[in-house]
């Protein structure tokens, strides 16, 4: 087999290796898929300006998250029923996460516990996902277990009123294995709190909810899944610490727009109030270094996490995690950046920047 040396090739090599309605349930978005494709060549549609001349023999990937430091702005977003791809699953991710010190998002979805992550991974940053479920007891009771097992934020993700029509899950009649379900959430489906891992989600919240979080836990909260400048305003005025700029890896609504084609306008709006991530359609290092130009303190990766596990479990996780650091540390040394900090924005432009020449 050819040697595997980006995101692409360990994608194929997924494709190849996974049952098809698995690698279906990973790889579909919603809809048409329309804003799949765009999550991927929105990127294409910038172009790098580098600056020639300056001093990079020493480079520096390492940032501060949320007040603590982390050895690259690159981490792992919150993905489904990771056992699915290699039995390693979340703990194997958690595992990668913790080598590259940087950090892990835990997924309600999980086929791990939390016991078993913070194990797997006593010294990795963990943050923990969660939906806005209506019976708010599950939310109290999932905090305190985070807060428990060391997990230090709250990942609220607003985007899943209703779940996403995902065409080819449809079609495939795809149903998650008995023994695959997600864990964190099992035991209040057996004490029918919950009717499904699907139908969670409160239709009457508003942003007071964001409000009541912080009532009842002193971690701070991420707000995952604003599209919007408004909608990150009223995040920040509610009392998030920070924003993900994502649109769900394009699973939950078609046309949305790409998370690289908003990140600029919600970073004018709030950058300046609370820190602003991004997630969507990374796939080499390239595109990291679009997003911190444009205004993102760090990203996070879902689906090449995936592919990873499913090559070689943790060991093919840490190796997604090692071609995008490199990656991104190529990309700065030849446009001209030692640190992060040195990714200025006027390094980054719409192709219609040219067009005005």
């Amino acid at each position: 087999m050819p040697s595997l040396v980006c995101v692409e090739d360990y994608e194929k090599h997924a494709e190849q290796e996974l049952p098809k309605t698995i690698f279906d349930f990973f790889a579909s978005g919603a809809g048409r898929q329309r804003t799949l494709a765009w999550n991927r060549t929105a990127f294409s549609k910038y172009r790098i300006r580098p600056k020639y001349m300056h001093k990079v023999n020493n480079r520096i990937l390492s940032t501060k998250i949320l007040g603590k430091t982390v050895s690259m702005p690159i981490g792992i977003s919150p993905t489904a029923c990771q056992k699915l791809a290699h039995p390693d699953g979340e703990c194997g991710s958690a595992r990668a996460a913790q080598e590259f010190q940087t950090i892990f998002i835990l997924s309600s979805h999980s086929n791990s516990y939390f016991e078993e992550i913070a194990t797997a991974a006593p010294n990795s940053r963990k943050w923990l996902q969660l939906y806005v479920f209506k019976e708010r007891s599950i939310t109290k009771d999932l905090i305190k277990q985070a807060e428990d097992a060391g997990f230090e934020a709250i990942v609220l993700t607003i985007d899943f009123v209703a779940v996403g029509l995902r065409l080819s899950i449809i079609r495939n009649e795809f149903k998650l294995p008995s023994n695959l379900c997600s864990a964190l959430l099992l035991k209040y489906q057996e004490n029918n709190m919950i009717n499904n891992v699907v139908d969670i989600s409160d239709p009457t919240a508003d942003w007071d909810y964001i409000k009541w979080l912080r009532d009842i836990t002193n971690l701070p909260i991420v707000v995952k899944g604003v599209l919007t400048a408004e909608d990150a305003v009223l995040a920040a005025d509610a009392g998030a610490s920070a924003i993900l700029v994502s649109n769900h890896g394009a699973r939950q609504l078609d046309t949305v727009p790409a998370t690289i084609e908003v990140l600029p306008e919600i970073v004018k709006a709030v950058g300046e109030r609370v820190e602003v991530y991004m997630d969507g359609g990374i796939r080499d290092g390239t595109d990291i270094f679009k997003a911190i130009a444009l205004g993102a303190k760090m990203v996070f990766i879902g689906r090449p996490v995936i592919w990873g596990l499913t090559k070689d479990g943790e060991e093919g996780a840490k190796k997604i995690l090692t071609i995008l650091k490199n990656e991104l540390d190529n990309v700065m040394a030849i446009s001209g950046c030692s640190k992060l900090t040195d990714v200025k924005p006027d390094m980054v432009v719409h192709e219609s920047y040219y067009s005005k020449m």
